[in-house]
C-alpha cells in the first residue's frame, strides 16, 4: 500500500496531449480498492479493479456480480457523429453549460464509400455540411473536442490519443471496447448514458460477471489476433458474453501487439460482452511511446500492480485457447459467430451452397486498420505484384485514421495496394456500417464478400439481403508466403493533416443553430410521463421472429443522414424485422382497420388514435450497435413495452432510458403463446418494484385468454425513469427543483 510520502496521485500525468487540466486519477483507484478489498476479502480480477476503482461510493456500494447496479465515475466520454447528434440534442435539453468530463465527438459515420477517399470525403462534407456545422458549434459551445471529417474512425483516434491503462470510458458506439487493447475498460452505451456522465451524474452499470480467456502458446504465421476473437465468437456465440466482461490473460498475451489486442477487444461487442480488456504489458508501453505518450507508459508501469488480475482471482467462466494451434478463421455469413477454420471453409461453402465467387475483398475498418494490419496486407499484395498478378475481386482499403493513412502513404504501402488494383477509401467507417454505394451487383443478387470488419448481419454492408458477408483477418483475401508486418512504424507515425478542433477559450459567443425547417436536425420534445393507469387491451404492433438486431430496428446506410431528426429517422422503425405472421419484413396487419402496411406507418396510426402498443421479440433482441435510435423510435411512435425472450445489454438500457418497459418472459417458452392478433394488458404497474414480476394478460382472437409472467431488471431509479417518461425528463425535473 502506498504511503503518504509516495502516493501515486502526487504525480500529475495528463490523460491526453490535447486536453488541459485533465489528469489520470490512479489515486482514486488506489483509494477505492483499499475500501473494496476490506469489504470483499477476496482477490480481484483486472476488470473488477478498474470498475471498483471508479465507484462513486465504494463504502456503501452493493457489489454482487450479475445482480447489483454500480454507480461509476468514468474518466471520459466519446461520441461518433451519427449518435452524437442525438446525444448533443439531449445534452442541450438538460441545460448544462459545459461537459463535466472530457468528451470528444468524431466524424466518421456519414462518409459514403463511392469512388475513392479524397472525392468521397469532399462529397460528404458538402452533403452533411449542416450536421457538421451543428456538431462543430455544439462541441465548441459546451467544451468538447471535435475531430473533423477525414480524421478517422473514432476507435482508432481514441487508441492513438485518449485510451490509457486503467481508465474507464463510455462511448456512443458499440465498438468502444477497442480501447481495451490499452488496458482500459471502455463500454458502448446509448446517448442518454453519455448525457448523464457529461452532466456529472454517475453512470449506472449492472455489476458484470467476468469471463477469463486464457491464452497459451504463441501467435505466428497466417494466424492473427483477429482469429482469436473469431474463435471466441464461435465458442461463446452472439449472446454468450451478455452481462460479462471478457478478460484475456495468460502467457500467450505477450505475443500480441497492442493494436492486435485492440482488434480482439473491438469485436468482443459481437458476443454481447460489456467490454473486453488485456492486462498492461510492454506491448502497450511500446504503443504509448510510439504515439508520443511516454509519460503515460511510465505512470502505468508504476501502477502495474493494479493493472493486472490478482493471483487467485475467480472467474465465472474460463475459455482456453492455444495460440500455437489456432487456425485462421472465416466467420459468417449473416452472423459473426458462425466460425469456420480455414481448413474446413471450402467444405462448408459447398455444403451450404454459399456463392463461391468472392466479388469484393474489403480490409480496414475500426477492427483491423492499424499500421501492423496494413503492413501485413501490403507484404502479401507486394508478393502478388511481384508475380505479375492483379486482384481478381474488387479490393478496398480503409485506413483507420489520418495518422495511419499518412504513415502508410509515406512508407509506400498505398502505392503497393494500388499496384494490385486496390481502391483506398476515406478514413471513415464506410462499407462496414453500410455507407457503400455499391454498383457491381443488383439488390437481391446472391454474392459473397469477405471483410476484415466486425459485423456481417443481413444487408449490413450494402443493403443487399442476398450478400453473403464473411468476416476474417485482413490477410485472408490473399495467400502467398507468411505475411510480414511491422507492429509499429520504424520511422514513427506521420500525423498527417491536423483535423482536431479544441474548444475555444471564449465559448459564450458560440451560437448553436437548429433550423426548424431542417430535415436533418430536430430539437427534441419531452416524452409524456406514465399516466398512472393500467395499460389495457393494447395491440401487438409486431411479433418478431428470429434475430432482430439494432440494424433490423433502426437501419443504417442511407438512413444515417436522419440520425439527428427523430421524426424522420422513425420512418425506418423495425422495417427489417421479420413478422412471425407472414415471414415478411415491414408488412404487418393494422389491428384496428384490418389493413396491411408498413411497421412505422401502422405504429404512427395507433399513436395518432391514442393507442399504445407492444412489440414481442425473440432471443438477444437488440444485439449489435449501441444506437439509441432503436429505442427512441418506438418510444416516439407511441410504444409502451418491448417484451422478449432476452435482451442485448445496451439496447435494454436504452429502452429504459427512454421511458419504455423492457420486459422478458419469465418462461422464454411463453413467447410461443402470444399471437400477433392478441390484445394485451400489462398488470402490476401500480406496484412496480425491483425484483417483482409483472403480468401480461393476453386476450386471443378466439375469445380465450391467459396470464403470462413477465420479468424485468428495473431498479428503483430506473422505475422512476419510466414514471417520469424518460431519464432525461427526470434529470430536468430534478434540475428545475434545485
Amino acid at each position: 500500500m502506498a504511503t503518504a510520502a509516495d502516493r501515486i496521485g502526487d504525480t500529475k500525468v495528463p490523460m491526453s496531449l490535447l486536453e488541459k487540466g485533465a489528469y489520470i486519477n490512479y489515486q482514486r483507484i488506489e483509494d477505492n480498492l483499499v475500501v473494496v478489498r476490506d469489504r470483499l476479502q477476496r482477490p480481484l480480477t483486472l476488470s473488477e479493479k478498474i470498475l471498483y476503482g471508479h465507484l462513486d461510493d465504494p463504502q456503501n456500494q452493493d457489489i454482487v456480480r450479475g445482480v447489483s447496479y454500480l454507480k461509476l465515475r468514468p474518466d471520459r466520454v466519446a461520441c461518433q457523429d451519427a449518435t452524437a447528434q442525438m446525444a448533443l440534442l439531449q445534452f442541450m435539453s438538460a441545460g448544462m453549460a459545459t461537459a463535466a468530463v472530457p468528451t470528444t465527438v468524431h466524424c466518421d459515420h456519414l462518409i459514403e464509400a463511392q469512388i475513392g477517399g479524397v472525392k468521397d470525403l469532399e462529397r460528404a462534407k458538402q452533403i452533411n455540411q449542416e450536421v457538421y456545422d451543428f456538431l462543430a458549434t455544439a462541441t465548441a459551445k459546451y467544451g468538447l473536442g471535435f475531430w473533423r471529417p477525414g480524421s478517422g474512425i473514432i476507435h482508432q483516434i481514441l487508441l492513438e490519443n485518449y485510451a490509457f491503462p486503467g481508465g474507464l470510458m463510455i462511448g456512443t458506439d458499440s465498438h468502444t471496447p477497442n480501447a481495451g487493447g490499452l488496458g482500459m475498460i471502455a463500454c458502448g452505451v446509448g446517448g442518454a448514458d453519455a448525457v448523464d456522465v457529461m452532466a456529472g451524474i454517475p453512470w449506472e452499470l449492472k455489476t458484470p460477471k467476468v469471463i477469463g480467456v486464457n491464452l497459451t502458446g504463441k501467435i505466428s504465421g497466417w494466424t492473427t489476433p483477429k482469429d482469436v476473437i473469431l474463435k471466441v465468437a464461435g465458442i461463446l456465440t452472439v449472446k454468450g458474453g451478455t452481462g460479462a466482461i471478457v478478460e484475456y490473460k495468460g502467457p500467450g498475451v505477450e505475443s500480441l501487439s497492442a493494436t492486435g489486442m485492440a482488434t480482439i477487444c473491438n469485436m468482443g461487442a459481437e458476443i454481447g460482452a460489456t467490454t473486453s480488456l488485456f492486462p498492461f504489458n510492454k506491448r502497450m508501453a511500446d504503443y504509448l511511446n510510439a504515439t508520443k505518450r511516454p509519460d503515460i507508459a511510465q505512470y502505468a508501469q508504476r501502477f502495474a500492480h493494479n493493472l493486472r488480475a490478482d493471483e487467485g482471482a475467480e472467474y465465472d467462466q474460463i475459455v482456453d485457447i492455444n495460440l500455437s494451434e489456432l487456425e485462421p478463421h472465416v466467420n459468417g455469413p449473416f452472423t459473426p459467430d458462425l466460425a469456420t477454420p480455414i481448413s474446413k471453409f471450402k467444405d462448408e461453402v459447398v455444403k451450404n451452397g454459399w456463392p463461391t465467387d468472392l466479388k469484393v475483398a474489403l480490409i480496414g475498418s475500426c477492427t483491423n486498420s492499424s499500421y501492423e494490419d496494413m503492413t501485413r496486407s501490403a507484404s502479401i499484395a507486394k508478393e502478388a505484384a511481384d508475380h505479375g498478378l492483379e486482384i481478381k475481386s474488387k479490393f478496398t482499403i480503409t485506413p483507420g485514421s489520418e495518422q495511419v493513412r499518412a504513415t502508410i502513404e509515406r512508407d509506400g504501402l498505398i502505392s503497393t495496394f494500388e499496384d494490385v488494383g486496390g481502391l483506398v477509401l476515406a478514413n471513415a467507417c464506410g462499407p462496414c456500417i453500410g455507407q457503400w454505394d455499391r454498383q457491381d451487383v443488383k439488390k437481391g443478387e446472391a454474392n459473397s464478400i469477405i471483410t476484415s470488419y466486425n459485423r456481417n448481419f443481413t444487408g449490413r454492408n450494402d443493403a443487399n439481403p442476398a450478400t453473403h458477408a464473411f468476416v476474417a483477418s485482413p490477410d485472408i483475401p490473399f495467400k502467398f508466403s507468411d505475411p510480414a508486418g511491422k507492429e509499429l512504424p520504424p520511422r514513427g507515425y506521420d500525423p498527417g493533416q491536423d483535423t482536431f478542433q479544441a474548444p475555444p477559450e471564449d465559448r459564450a459567443s458560440v451560437n448553436v443553430v437548429v433550423d426548424p425547417k431542417s430535415d436533418r436536425l430536430q430539437l427534441l420534445k419531452p416524452f409524456a410521463p406514465w399516466d398512472g393507469k393500467t395499460p389495457e387491451d393494447l395491440p401487438v404492433l409486431i411479433k418478431v421472429k428470429g434475430k432482430c438486431t439494432t440494424d433490423h430496428i433502426s437501419a443504417g446506410g442511407p438512413w444515417l443522414k436522419y440520425r439527428g431528426h427523430l421524426e424522420n429517422i422513425s420512418q425506418n422503425c423495425l422495417i427489417g424485422a421479420i413478422n412471425s405472421e407472414n415471414g415478411e419484413a415491414n408488412k404487418i396487419k393494422n389491428q384496428i382497420t384490418g389493413e396491411w402496411g408498413g411497421v412505422p406507418q401502422t405504429a404512427a396510426y395507433y399513436r395518432e388514435k391514442g393507442i399504445k402498443w407492444v412489440v414481442i421479440g425473440d432471443h438477444n433482441y437488440g444485439e449489435g450497435s449501441s444506437r439509441e435510435h432503436a429505442a427512441l423510435e418506438p418510444r416516439f411512435l407511441g410504444g409502451l413495452a418491448i417484451i422478449v425472450r432476452s435482451f442485448a445489454r445496451i439496447h435494454e438500457t436504452n429502452l429504459k432510458k427512454q421511458g419504455m418497459l423492457a420486459l422478458t418472459f419469465a418462461d422464454p417458452a411463453d413467447y410461443d403463446k402470444l399471437q400477433p392478433s392478441d390484445k394485451v394488458s400489462v398488470l402490476g404497474l401500480e406496484s412496480f418494484a425491483p425484483g417483482k414480476n409483472l403480468t401480461l394478460l393476453a386476450k386471443h382472437a378466439d375469445g380465450s385468454s391467459e396470464e403470462i409472467s413477465l420479468a424485468h431488471s428495473f431498479n428503483e431509479g430506473q422505475i422512476e425513469w419510466f414514471k417520469a417518461g424518460s431519464a432525461l425528463n427526470l434529470m430536468a425535473a430534478k434540475a428545475n427543483a434545485n
